[in-house]
């Protein structure tokens, strides 16, 4: 079996957002998608991540990946090519474990919404033309070269290419025109050979084509904006760590909601007499109420017993349960309390102690600051944080993409 190793690099040292490669995309660091692809891959045989930061390595680990070394701090500039990064790992590798690979795949972290066969059909394509010395992923572009121009210092303008046959290209149909293709960082799969010539491609390059809505790169952030509604809304096919989030129900007949976290900010005033106290968000009253109006069922879950949540819950007009330990258990007695399938349930929760309840409805969903493995495993986080308008921004995504009517 031929050996391909997948190599991500993830320098710590991004600029245009900071601590990129870790920062939560989806609910998932950043560089959690790539490391996915790679293991998911049936062609693939080691995921090794490169880079100079701890963090970012232990991360790496969490999700499967090989660290087996640090890359050197010269090698993780700002201005530092891919080429001497590869060429660092295969030397490393070789020397301490007598490892060569056949293929080498890069994935970039910046690149994370691959198609879930990317990966086999690019190493398959370079194994059957053995002439070739790389594969790299483009997709057709969105502006079409032809049609581009140079100024010159006069202030002319003149034609960025020429077509043979066509006089004006610029002023052509589109359609008449020859296509052209985008590079992407989705994937490139090298022969090791390629690197020791002083290239990462080579010479004889393949296209492996991805369909245009799978142009993601994630360097600004309002590419990491329109990203995440990306993957949330459109549904495509893509890798994804762990199990696939789930849509959106379209039929909504309950929600569930965890207190301390999700209807407040998880902070408590304590006088001198023990009173305690806590902010909550009018905006959330609006939304519930909303939704209460169009039928559906509102409770509070949470695991103190407090008085301010009883309070809160009677100000909103919605039953609460308190002193639960066992979140599954009570979600499961409320859908057969209510006679409503999981299938029409929502739950809403920050912490750790809500996770149970995820898998017991059809649609699990983390308030914007909730802990990073109640992230990972909800269907949907939220913008909001708790305690901050998360449950009206909630409410508000229920009306628009359910059936519900406005009241």
């Amino acid at each position: 079996m031929p050996e391909i190793l997948a190599l991500i690099p993830a320098r710590g040292g991004s600029k245009s957002i900071p601590r990129k490669n870790i920062k939560p995309f989806a609910g998932h660091p950043l560089i959690a998608y790539s490391i996915a692809a790679g293991l998911q891959a049936e062609s693939v045989t080691r995921v090794i991540v490169s880079t100079d930061d701890d963090e970012i390595a232990a991360v790496a680990r969490e999700y499967g990946a090989e660290v087996p070394f640090c890359r050197p701090a010269e090698l993780a500039q700002d201005a530092t090519p891919d080429l001497p990064v590869f060429t660092h790992a295969l030397a490393w590798l070789e020397a301490h474990e007598g490892y060569r690979p056949d293929l080498v795949v890069q994935l970039r972290p910046t690149t994370p919404v691959r198609p879930p066969d990317l990966i086999d059909r690019a190493v398959r394509l370079l194994q059957q033309h053995p002439e070739a010395d790389s594969v790299r992923g483009v997709v057709p572009s969105g502006q079409n070269p032809h049609k581009m121009w140079r100024i010159a210092e006069d202030g002319r303008m003149t034609p960025l290419l020429e077509v043979p046959g066509i006089a004006e290209p610029y002023n052509a149909p589109r359609q008449s025109l020859p296509p052209t293709y985008w590079q992407t960082g989705h994937i490139d799969v090298i022969r090791p050979r390629v690197f020791a010539t002083g290239s990462m491609s080579g010479r004889i390059i393949l296209p492996v084509v991805l369909e245009r809505e799978y142009t993601v790169d994630l360097d600004t952030p309002l590419d990491w904006m329109w990203a995440e509604w990306l993957v949330r809304h459109v549904g495509m096919p893509m890798v994804w760590p762990g199990r696939k989030p789930r849509p959106m129900p379209q039929k909504i007949r309950l929600v569930v909601l965890d207190f301390d976290g999700t209807l407040t900010d998880d902070r408590v005033w304590v006088d001198e007499t023990g009173r305690e106290m806590v902010a909550a968000h009018r905006g959330d009253g609006f939304g519930i109420a909303r939704l209460r109006e169009a039928g559906v069922a509102v409770v509070i879950l949470s695991r103190e017993t407090n008085p301010v949540v009883a309070a809160r819950a009677r100000k909103l007009g919605v039953p609460v349960f308190q002193s639960v330990a066992d979140k599954a258990a009570a979600m499961r007695s409320l859908l057969a309390k209510y006679g409503i399938p999981a299938a029409e349930a929502v739950f809403v929760g920050n912490d750790v102690n809500d996770l149970p309840a995820f898998n017991e409805v059809g649609w699990a969903v983390a308030v914007g600051n909730a802990h990073p493995e109640v992230q990972r495993a909800a269907d949907w986080v939220l913008s909001h944080p708790g305690g901050h308008g998360a449950v009206r921004e909630l409410c508000d995504l229920i009306f628009a993409q359910s059936n519900l009517s406005h009241n």
